[in-house]
This record gives C-alpha cells, sequence and structure tokens, in this order.
C-alpha cells in the first residue's frame, strides 16, 4: 500500500465532514518544524474534530466525543478518554462513512445545544 493513501483519505474525511456540516470552518494548527502542514481542524460553534496523519494512519480526534452516541462503533481509539474520542483509520475503505458522517453531525448538534 503506499503511503499516498492516507492524503486520500485527508481528503474524503474532509468531504465527509462537510457533507455532515457544511458551514464548518477549516483551519490548520500547531505548525512545527516536525510538522510543517499542521493538524487540520474542524469548528462550528466550537471546535468539533482535528485530522491529523501518522506512519502507519490517520486519526480523527472529537472534542467532545465522550458525550457522543457511536451506536456503529466508529470509535476505535482513545475510548477511555474522559472527553474525547478518536477513529484511526488505517487503510482505505476502514471506516463506515454513513456512521462518520452521522458523528460529526452529533458533534455539530452538541456545539449548538
Amino acid at each position: 500500500m503506499s503511503e499516498d493513501w492516507r492524503v486520500d483519505t485527508v481528503d474524503r474525511l474532509r468531504e465527509l465532514i462537510v457533507t455532515a456540516a457544511p458551514e464548518v470552518v477549516e483551519e490548520v494548527k500547531w505548525r512545527k518544524p516536525s510538522n510543517p502542514d499542521g493538524v487540520p481542524t474542524f469548528s462550528l460553534d466550537g471546535l468539533v474534530c482535528t485530522v491529523e496523519t501518522y506512519k502507519d494512519k490517520v486519526k480523527v480526534t472529537f472534542a467532545k466525543g465522550a458525550s457522543l452516541s457511536d451506536p456503529s462503533e466508529v470509535f476505535n481509539a482513545s475510548l477511555d478518554a474522559g472527553t474525547r474520542r478518536a477513529v484511526d483509520v488505517f487503510a482505505p475503505g476502514d471506516l463506515d462513512e454513513d456512521a462518520f458522517v452521522d458523528l460529526v453531525a452529533g458533534a455539530v448538534a452538541l456545539n449548538q445545544g
């Protein structure tokens, strides 16, 4: 598998986030020498999620993920964290896209609640 899959995955995640929340604002934060591209963050009435690229995965961290309903069990990382939850994507097609869109919509609703 080519490492380019991560770039494609980030692009697809961005599309899904915008599908769930068309008014979401994307910003890049936390640029540093070890990560000159920074971390894409998505906000709408507060932080919704961040998307980080690692050698073996793409991680989407939901700021208030512990408060979200996840009946499809999309969250697979940071499950013991007090507030946040994350989705680690290890390969293309390794994500229930419909359930992910529902998580993003739920995160926005929580921010707006």
